[in-house]
């Protein structure tokens, strides 16, 4: 897995680890809370016979880097906005899975000439009335989420990632707890995981307005693919989210949960290939 090191400004030294694959149009895969690069395998390869497709691992997860920061969703825009520097990649189009989802959108926020295009995948963003779970919010506790983190185990997280699918797969289920385990549950993974917890509610409460103003203004075209089983990001919020962009569509998802991208990877690929590209790389 390739890593780059942002250079200049605040992120300086920053290390980010990421894939890649394919040649043409630049795509930017953003993961959600927890999640990692790898989590996008069943899209990875479809997509990049069209493009040329960058999975990232987010500062703070998977094998990235993990400092000790204030982790709001500017924060992850930027570090991505610099990996898209550093990269060369020009303007790309966005792909983000739940809280990869407001990620992207800060971003398209950021620098909206940037952005060909954004696809959100049972994403959840800042200005539409979303609530955390009472867990989540437990979880932001200080020293609560600390302790339960030290308590969680394996068969806990499989637990847990398991009833965010509508009909859960052992495999799929083992492969988002197991896939580089040590280092996305080590100390400084722990810490970063709190971290966004915590400073992510800043974006959702105390500037949930401004976000919402800006996504309304948002000249870009917008793809939202949602289950209507997510029991992660209620329906009503993508709904909510949809009908506020100028150029938005919506595709739904039945016997579909929050991750889309795995329980209906075919139908997601298809409609991902044609909204983000719409046509053949030259090999």
């Amino acid at each position: 897995m390739p890593e780059i090191q942002l250079r200049g400004g605040a992120l300086d030294g920053l290390a980010l680890h990421y894939l890649v694959e394919g040649r043409g149009p630049a795509v930017l895969l953003l993961h959600g809370l927890g999640g990692f690069a790898e989590s996008w395998r069943h899209n990875i390869d479809y997509l990049s016979r069209q493009a040329t497709v960058y999975a990232l691992d987010l500062p703070g997860f998977g094998l990235s880097a993990k400092p000790r920061t204030t982790y709001r969703l500017a924060f992850f825009a930027e570090a991505t906005r610099g990996f898209a520097t550093a990269m060369g990649l020009g303007r790309v189009a966005l792909v983000g899975h739940s809280l990869g989802g407001a990620v992207a959108a800060a971003y398209a926020l950021a620098w909206p000439a940037d952005v060909e295009r954004l696809a959100l995948l049972g994403a959840v963003l800042p200005g539409f009335g979303y609530h955390m779970s009472w867990l989540y919010r437990l979880m932001a506790v200080r020293g609560v989420g600390e302790l339960m983190s030290l308590c969680a185990t394996p068969r806990l997280y499989k637990a847990a990632i398991a009833r965010c699918f509508a009909e859960p797969v052992a495999a799929e289920v083992a492969f988002l707890v197991e896939c580089a385990y040590a280092a996305r549950t080590s100390p400084e993974g722990r810490a970063a995981y709190l971290s966004t917890l915590r400073h992510v509610r800043a974006d959702f409460v105390d500037d949930a307005e401004p976000y919402r103003r800006g996504l309304h203004r948002l000249d870009v075209p917008v793809l939202a693919i949602h289950g209507r089983q997510d029991p992660v990001v209620p329906a009503e919020h993508c709904a909510e989210v949809v009908e506020s962009f100028r150029r938005g569509t919506m595709r739904w998802l039945d016997r579909c949960g929050h991750f889309p991208q795995i329980e209906h990877a075919g139908a997601v690929n298809a409609w991902l290939g044609e909204f983000l590209v719409g046509r053949t790389a030259p090999r």
